[in-house]
């Protein structure tokens, strides 16, 4: 199973950025998908996931508002549209995926993912 994140850049504040990621590997259903994202000298933040099992979706408090989580399963591609960025979100963003369901209180735990991609950075000038 690989994930593949893309659709990094720079931005200036009050931009848009949407970042993709896509699964690989044709057997592979997850059941939650998410992204979480890590700045330098941080831990890693959990951001915003969603239930592809219609568990719902959950965001970061910080991003509520802002950013949305979007996906296309013909495409095996989840999608994180972010809008009004600020510089405080300069991070290196991850996605991440979990194969079987777990309790919704859970989903902001790295611990429980079973899959990450490679980071795409992304950075929001002042």
């Amino acid at each position: 199973v690989q994930l593949q994140a893309s659709g990094g850049g720079l931005v200036q504040a009050g931009g848009s950025l949407r970042l993709s990621c896509t699964t690989s590997g044709h057997t592979f259903r997850p059941d939650l998908m998410g992204w979480f994202r890590q700045a330098p000298g941080k831990e890693r933040d959990f951001v915003a996931a969603s239930s592809l099992g219609g568990g719902g979706t959950k965001y970061a408090d910080s991003v509520k508002g802002r950013f949305a989580f979007s996906r296309d399963n013909a495409k095996n591609t989840v999608y994180l549209q972010m809008n009004s960025l600020k510089p405080e979100d300069t991070a290196v963003y991850y996605c991440a995926a979990r194969s079987r369901r777990i309790v919704y209180s859970s989903w902001s735990d790295s611990n429980v993912w079973d899959y990450w991609g490679e980071g795409t950075q992304v950075t929001v000038s002042s």
